[in-house]
């Protein structure tokens, strides 16, 4: 899919090719080169091939069309909460969720240089997380937020339209790949801003081999539309002590009558206790369906 802004297109064309040699080591991100994912993916496997796709949904195609052995994608932000579509995406994604990386970002305020101290910005484009993320800082110098596919993909699309009077919020590295000039570093609100990360493969890790490590297991379900069945279904978890770190709710279709919820848990299926809670779930649900179990990448509590 080439609906990468130009000057980024060369650098997707280079790294596909570098991940088509050897799709095994192929890690699919949604973002032009130089996003937050592009650099999770590094920091997460060094060596290994990112492949940068336009959107999410191309990034899980690239895992279940076997051209990336897996994909990394962001969940959540400790600033800006959840990331739009992923609770809907993933389970009809019909991959399995095998890992988690949390990483610190930082947003730099960029543009087209050369650029003297008097010359301000009348907007800025980035995705709409890091549009989120900067918000306070935008406002108070009067920068209107423009939103755009991904950050990296921002700083591209300002780099071709050559107007210094748009910015781009992306990380620091955008600003070399694409050749513009760094205003202000650290433009986020909070210093301790942090995304969390989940990695898709084609097949789920076995919960057996994951008995040396504390692990989470994330599952989705429906409940049946009858009183208490919320209360009911998480009783399970308290009654066995199974701790339940994450519960979301999220409307499924147009009825506004069918919510879906989306939860992680401590422990894996083979547990007595999990087992015991997870059934006393699903008896409560329409539909329960676990998208995985995986290590932890940060301790909870």
């Amino acid at each position: 899919m080439r609906s990468f802004p130009a000057p980024a297109l060369a650098l997707v064309d280079e790294m596909r090719d570098d991940a088509r040699a050897d799709p095994g080591q192929a890690v699919a991100f949604q973002g032009s080169p130089g996003a937050n994912s592009h650099r999770a993916a590094m920091e997460a496997w060094p060596g290994s091939k990112p492949l940068p796709c336009f959107s999410f949904e191309d990034a899980l195609e690239a895992v279940k069309d076997g051209r990336a052995g897996r994909a990394i994608i962001p969940i959540e932000n400790s600033q800006h909460g959840r990331v739009a579509d992923i609770h809907f995406l993933l389970p009809e994604s019909g991959l399995a969720i095998v890992g988690e990386y949390f990483m610190p970002i930082h947003h730099a305020l960029m543009g087209v240089g050369p650029r003297t101290p008097d010359m301000t910005f009348e907007a800025a484009y980035s995705h709409p997380q890091a549009l989120g993320q900067s918000r306070l800082f935008l406002r108070e110098r009067d920068i209107v937020p423009l939103s755009h596919a991904d950050t990296a993909g921002a700083a591209a699309f300002v780099a071709q339209r050559g107007d210094p009077s748009l910015g781009a919020i992306a990380p620091a590295i955008a600003a070399e790949l694409y050749g513009l000039q760094i205003v202000e570093n650290n433009v986020e609100d909070s210093p301790d801003n942090m995304t969390r990360f989940v990695t898709l493969a084609r097949d789920p890790l076995d919960p057996g081999d994951l008995a040396d490590a504390p692990a989470i297991t994330t599952f989705v379900f429906e409940l049946k539309n009858i009183p208490a069945a919320l209360y009911k279904a998480m009783g399970g978890f308290a009654t066995n002590g199974v701790n339940m770190t994450k519960l979301e709710s999220y409307q499924h279709g147009t009825s506004f009558s069918a919510t879906r919820f989306y939860a992680d848990i401590m422990g894996v299926p083979g547990d007595a206790a999990v087992d015991r809670a997870l059934e006393e779930c699903a008896f409560h649900s329409k539909e329960l369906r676990i998208l995985g179990s995986y290590r932890q990448g940060r301790k909870r509590g």
